[in-house]
């Protein structure tokens, strides 16, 4: 399995730190134009898979929908520029068919170039994926991973390529199938 180069800026003294992905306890993945080229167990786990059979994958395979897994790199593309970092919310298969909510936190390795090398970590979440029976749209689904990430109506809608007003419609819509009456009700009753 190849190793990660990490540098440190505080301690000039120790150039490098190798670190393997499967030394990493966390489901971690290192993919290249969206293609997994290495992750480690805890990784592969989590969508019921062996390592064996993701390696050289598309990610698409591991979403519910291609549509979904099309937006998702357009978010990326945008937010990864310059060796930032970007986190959002998604829904995801398991080898199984099963969806469940998924956290995702990604780098860029090649800030020019965001897709050529990245590194992805995943971490499964207690959300409920039908909320109760409630079935949501793709971007009602959308819109609610980034309510929950605290997001406001202006930034979800300038992410998104949305009106702030689009936002807020789809928002009070949400709330009123629920029946919540701000948006931390909203959240709680799909988590």
């Amino acid at each position: 399995m190849p190793s990660i180069e990490l540098r440190t800026s505080r301690d000039k003294e120790v150039p490098s730190l190798r670190v393997l992905l499967s030394d990493i306890p966390v489901p971690m993945v290192c993919a290249a134009y969206r293609i997994i080229r290495d992750c480690n167990d805890a990784f592969a786990g989590l969508f019921g898979y062996e390592r064996k059979d993701l390696i050289d994958q598309s990610f698409a395979r591991l979403y519910p929908k291609i549509s979904d897994f099309a937006r998702t790199g357009r978010m990326w593309q945008e937010h990864l520029h310059g060796g930032q970092s970007y986190y959002d919310e998604r829904v995801m298969n398991h080898q199984t068919g099963a969806q469940f909510w998924c956290q995702v936190n990604g780098r860029t390795l090649q800030p020019s170039d965001p897709f050529a090398l990245a590194l992805y970590c995943f971490q499964k979440m207690s959300r409920s994926v039908d909320a109760g029976q409630l079935q949501l749209t793709a971007r009602q689904r959308q819109i609610m991973a980034l309510v929950a990430q605290g997001k406001t109506n202006t930034e979800i809608g300038l992410e998104l390529g949305l009106s702030k007003r689009t936002i807020e419609s789809h928002r009070a819509r949400l709330m009123l199938r629920v029946g919540a009456s701000n948006g931390a009700e909203l959240v709680s009753w799909f988590s």
